[in-house]
């Protein structure tokens, strides 16, 4: 009878109801009508549905955790959750992911986004490009540049976001050749750009890009402002930042007391309060005297200008493994040592374990808005979008 009802209504009308449903009924809404259908997958539709006016209160969780099989696999799993009155929420069955990722390894094997609801899955060699809310995926194909004989080519950072000049996303990757000396040490090492255009699923290498080293650690890679984030060494450690319309890099400073290059220290980048945002925390492995152990909590008032970076939280030690997210604004989403995922309140200064867990240092997570956004098809002989 509502169906009635609203196709009855002037189309203009019936546009600005539809705006006010999650992704979840929308879904659904495609059924009724091929005018609906239409409607709801049009470009103008989903980009007033993507930025129409939501808080916290809509925001839902990705997580990607992994476990060891008894012939000690690691299987990768995605959890999707919604979160109210900070309890997660599952929404969908958990995936098992591992067919699509490698089964070797989970440090290396991070969520990176979201960028217009899109999140990417990635190891070193194979990159899922998903949105969470309509459960489409599509498996991108791999990168064709590999190295001479007798050298290495290894991934230390991954990038995902859209070319706001072409109107496109990409894919970037990081990577170091290096020939192995004799003595089992890396000799000199060269710095190699991937970069994959998702309309054509077409790979190219950048030219004649010398960066410095990459400092990988879990919380990187982040999306802000067009710019993907890795941490980097020079003679000091610096935010490497990555455009992804114009492909060119840059390097920004750090706090000053962050600058240092050290062993006792690692960094994580993070969205809080919709600021771009620094955390530093103690290594896992470092032998730090307990009473220096603290997390702070760097904002850069004003992005790009380094003498904006004001310390605004210091956290007494939580034996973490790396910071992963900031949820409703004001909790941290952190990794313990064992595995654990942990929620922190920046306002009451609450820590909790929550029930979710994986192989240590094998937890990613993703806080994301639903969108509709739809996944690029690639070109002609690219792999088909598909349903989880």
């Amino acid at each position: 009878m509502a169906n009635g009802i609203l196709k009855k209504l002037p189309e203009d009308l019936v546009f600005l109801i539809l705006l006010t449903f999650p992704v979840k009924c929308l879904m659904r809404f495609k059924c009724i009508s091929k005018a609906w259908s239409m409607l709801i997958q049009s470009t103008t539709f989903i980009n007033r549905h993507a930025n129409r006016k939501t808080n916290t209160k809509d925001e839902f969780i990705l997580f990607k955790r992994a476990i060891k099989d008894e012939e000690e696999e690691f299987i990768n799993i995605l959890s999707f959750f919604s979160g109210h009155n900070d309890v997660l929420n599952p929404l969908f069955p958990d995936i098992d992911v591992s067919y699509m990722t490698s089964k070797c390894d989970c440090a290396f094997n991070p969520l990176i986004g979201p960028c217009d609801g899109l999140i990417a899955l990635t190891d070193s060699i194979i990159t899922i490009i998903l949105n969470p809310a309509t459960r489409n995926f599509r498996v991108l194909p791999p990168s064709p540049f590999g190295c001479p004989k007798g050298y290495h080519r290894s991934v230390e950072g991954v990038g995902f976001g859209l070319d706001t000049i072409s109107n496109y996303y990409k894919v970037v990757r990081i990577s170091e050749v290096y020939c192995e000396e004799a003595d089992g040490y890396p000799g000199p090492k060269d710095s190699k750009i991937d970069v994959c255009d998702l309309s054509t699923d077409s790979w190219r290498e950048l030219d004649h890009v010398q960066l410095p080293s990459i400092y990988w650690v879990p919380c990187s890679g982040m999306l802000y402002k067009e710019m993907v984030h890795w941490f980097a060494t020079t003679d000091i450690m610096v935010i490497l930042c990555f455009d992804m319309s114009t492909e060119m890099f840059h390097n920004m400073k750090m706090p000053d007391t962050c600058s240092r290059i050290t062993h006792e220290l690692y960094y994580g980048l993070v969205i809080l309060c919709e600021s771009f945002t620094l955390i530093g925390y103690s290594n896992p492995i470092s032998s730090i005297d307990p009473v220096e152990d603290k997390m702070h909590i760097w904002v850069m008032m004003e992005y790009g200008v380094s003498e904006s970076w004001i310390m605004t939280y210091t956290i007494e030690p939580l034996s973490i493994e790396s910071p992963l997210a900031v949820w409703k604004n004001h909790i941290l989403l952190l990794q313990s040592r064992r595995g654990l995922l942990i929620s922190y309140d920046l306002h009451s200064g609450d820590a909790k374990e929550l029930s979710l867990h994986g192989f240590p240092d094998s937890l990613s997570v993703k806080v994301y808005k639903e969108c509709l956004t739809s996944i690029p098809e690639g070109g002609e002989y690219s792999t088909k979008v598909q349903k989880f």
